[in-house]
């Protein structure tokens, strides 16, 4: 099987639940991927890894834009892709101190066989704090504003359902009068990466990023819309394992729990006492 239909085919095998299967004849390729992540999750990395090993093995060559870079270093990964031998090398140039690297490595070095472009997918901390404290429009350029419709893409509903995320990510402990600004930097990080596949979908392109970034109702797939791009694919990789919520997780993968201890313990809900 060559070219176009032995990437199908790869893809079958690889991601597709049997129940999400495409019509036939389609073998072109989605020219965008996104696929999620629980941050921490041992068996969510390496079966995605295996999953997009897989397409690259039958001849896909996607550009890889990932979470874990922030795009105030995008020189500094440009240039370590160009002369490391090696991921270490790689992350040691470019990476921050905030991930647990070990999980991403095995996609870098995936990069570095193959030549894939391995673009910064993330706004940094800095930019993040600013976003906050001013609004989206302090980060972006006009040009940008204008292609994603700023100010007022960032609808009161988006805006609503990504405070709702952020205090479940804080367990309900966020303080009440910071929530908006949290949301709005989440929803900077994902124009940017929007912006950042629009920019290198030439040959195709992956996102690699946490499964609330990739959510098809308000994460990256959102923006890519507001830019008229419809030929998407989501794959979340999730713990859970109850009914999945098909709006917000695309296509899922059910992965192994992974065993810490409970992020909420020590925490106390905002306003309450401990």
């Amino acid at each position: 099987m060559r070219g176009a239909s032995r990437w199908f085919a790869a893809l079958a095998l690889a991601i597709l639940p049997a129940a999400c299967a495409t019509a036939p004849g389609k073998t072109a390729p989605p020219a965008y991927l996104l696929l999620g992540e629980v941050h921490d999750n041992a068996d969510g990395h390496a079966r995605r890894l295996a999953d997009l090993t897989a397409l690259v093995d039958a001849g896909w060559r996607p550009a890889l834009v990932m979470e874990q870079f922030d795009r105030d270093r995008a020189a500094d990964l440009a240039q370590a892709m160009q002369s490391c031998p090696d991921a270490d090398c790689v992350i040691s140039r470019a990476g921050g101190a905030r991930w647990q690297w070990a999980y991403y490595k095995p996609l870098i070095a995936l990069a570095l066989k193959h030549q894939l472009p391995l673009i910064a997918g993330n706004v940094s901390r800095a930019e993040a704090g600013q976003v906050m404290r001013a609004g989206m429009v302090s980060v972006f350029t006009p040009a940008e504003q204008a292609a994603f419709g700023l100010p007022g893409a960032l609808s009161p509903e988006l805006l609503a359902a990504q405070m709702q995320a952020v205090n479940e990510g804080h367990c309900g402990s966020a303080p009440a009068d910071m929530l908006p600004g949290f949301a709005t930097a989440q929803a900077a990080r994902d124009l940017w990466m929007a912006e950042a596949m629009l920019t290198h979908a030439g040959h195709g392109v992956v996102l690699i990023a946490g499964n609330g970034h990739v959510r098809p109702d308000w994460g990256v797939p959102y923006w890519l819309r507001l830019r008229g791009v419809t030929d998407f694919r989501v794959v979340s990789y999730v713990e859970q394992t109850g009914p999945a919520d098909a709006a917000g997780q695309g296509e899922v993968r059910v992965v192994k729990p992974q065993p810490r201890p409970d992020p909420c313990a020590s925490l106390t809900p905002a306003g309450g006492k401990g």
